[in-house]
């Protein structure tokens, strides 16, 4: 039924719907110092590291802030978001829970720390049906690499070529074709620009998770 042994899983815009909470994040943490998001930083920032994303925003805002204390900003202002309110996307539990039952080993691959992947994975009643989890943190480089990917695969224990991984950013593709795995897009209203680049590396492209238990 299945020529892969084992699936990898980016979480934000792929497995969970969440985009939307760091938007929102995005914007009360710069209004809080008189500043509006100004366009593209949101597409600039979800591929990045908590630390990237930091740098990057000290830079472009001349902010007079440490990067360790804007990360633990951000932190704090998504944890109860992430441990309460954010949920899958469609059919996304169904479909980890066939994988599971014909044993198709599964791991996270996430720019997210564990303080939120962690809780948000448990909401959801889904942290146990996986195996390895990785956050980009663990890695030298970011998503357009295929550094996490690589460490997804050996922490699963599978050759990369024998994995597929879900992203829905170009970024994450790109760093999937990268490793030797097979990949899939997923659909995310802030990634839709880059739907037609992401089509043409994919094995596939998806909206809804029902299609990928249908093939």
């Amino acid at each position: 039924m299945f020529d892969f042994e084992a699936a990898i899983f980016d979480l934000d815009g792929t497995l969970i719907d969440s985009m939307g909470v760091w938007e929102k994040i995005d914007v009360d943490f710069l209004t809080k110092r008189n500043l509006s998001v100004p366009e593209g930083y949101v597409d600039e920032i979800c591929a990045k590291t908590f630390k990237e994303s930091a740098i990057y925003t000290i830079s472009l805002f001349n902010l007079d802030e440490s990067v360790e204390d804007i990360i633990k900003e951000w932190n704090m202002m998504a944890i109860d978001e992430y441990s309460h309110h954010v949920p899958l996307k469609p059919h996304a539990k169904e479909y980890l829970m066939l994988l599971k039952k014909h044993r198709i080993k599964l791991a996270v691959a996430t720019a997210l720390p564990k303080v939120l992947y962690e809780p948000v994975l448990k909401n959801n009643s889904v942290y146990d049906l996986f195996d390895a989890f990785v956050s980009i943190d663990e890695v030298r480089r970011g998503k357009g690499s295929p550094d996490i990917y690589l460490l997804a695969a050996k922490k699963l224990g599978v050759n990369p070529k024998k994995c597929i991984a879900f992203e829905d950013i170009l970024p994450g593709i790109q760093g999937i074709v990268s490793a030797g795995m097979t990949a899939y897009g997923v659909y995310d209203k802030y990634s839709k620009h880059e739907k037609e680049a992401i089509q043409r590396l994919s094995k596939g492209y998806i909206y809804d998770f029902a299609e990928m238990m249908q093939r």
